[in-house]
């Protein structure tokens, strides 16, 4: 059964917001950097990815995490998450395990940092495993996780992600399996979203456990983005829809072109420029 709407952090009064993810176009960039471009284009929020050049990873010293946490909170920019390659859909139990593992370091590290959630991902539906098995298996490392987690008060995302396993239907049985408080999801605006033009149907499936939602090329026509923000705002999503877009020479004129075309397709236009 999906959790009670009521009971999502994610979903009640306040609106969302534009942030990005460090991948690709803030890869290069460090914490200062990625601050910086953000206030001046006009982002409010991150997502820290692994293994790029802001160097958050789980080995950061205690007093580089304080002072990675102050100048977020010295910013307007919010610190919303740690981006992991963190995965548990292997035949191998020893890597499902390991994976396990280290996203309980990056779960301590997103307290110390002062993120909401850390973003996990399936990456696939082995050949040699059957489809269910897989789910169940995601789906049991994810309440490992959560319940670890909740410990330190930050939430699991699992993104939907990976050939596959994006399928939305099987990323709610993943969801239903896990069935803890602290697991939710990340939207990734795939085209496996789109049935017919739409994305209702697949909203629909995964509502219940939305938590962020990542989006990428606002310019292309094939993905109803005037109809997910319209989606968004009906289900009272109140985080970050996270741009998740190429490196370019000049990123902050892009960011600030970025966010004039997401006003517009969530029909804000001029009154909150």
């Amino acid at each position: 059964m999906p959790p009670d709407p009521e009971l999502n952090p994610a979903l009640g009064p306040g609106g969302f917001k534009l942030g990005t993810v460090t991948y690709n176009l803030a890869k290069d960039w460090d914490i200062p950097t990625l601050i910086r471009n953000c206030v001046e284009a006009g982002f409010e929020a991150v997502e820290l990815r692994t293994t790029h050049r802001h160097g958050v990873e789980p080995s950061l010293s205690r007093e580089r995490r304080h002072e990675v946490s102050q100048a977020f909170l010295d910013s307007p920019v919010h610190l919303l998450s740690v981006g992991t390659t963190c995965e548990y859909h292997s035949p191998d139990a020893a890597v499902v395990r390991k994976n396990i593992e280290e996203t309980k370091r990056f779960a301590e590290l997103a307290h110390d940092i002062g993120a909401t959630g850390v973003k996990v991902r399936p990456n696939g539906i082995p050949s040699e495993m059957p489809e269910e098995k897989v789910i169940e298996q995601i789906g049991r490392s994810l309440r490992d996780c959560g319940q670890q987690s909740q410990g330190y008060g930050i939430e699991i995302w699992l993104e939907v992600h990976g050939r596959g396993s994006n399928i939305p239907a099987r990323v709610r049985r993943m969801m239903e399996v896990a069935d803890h408080p602290m697991v939710g999801l990340c939207w990734n605006s795939n085209p496996e979203d789109v049935e017919d033009g739409s994305v209702a149907k697949s909203f629909d499936l995964l509502k219940p456990w939305l938590r962020s939602v990542h989006i990428n090329e606002l310019w292309k026509r094939e993905y109803p983005w005037r109809q997910l923000f319209s989606l968004l705002s009906r289900a009272e999503f109140n985080r970050y829809t996270l741009a998740e877009i190429e490196a370019n020479a000049d990123p902050v004129r892009l960011m600030r072109y970025y966010r004039a075309l997401w006003q517009e397709l969530c029909g804000q236009g001029r009154t909150s420029a």
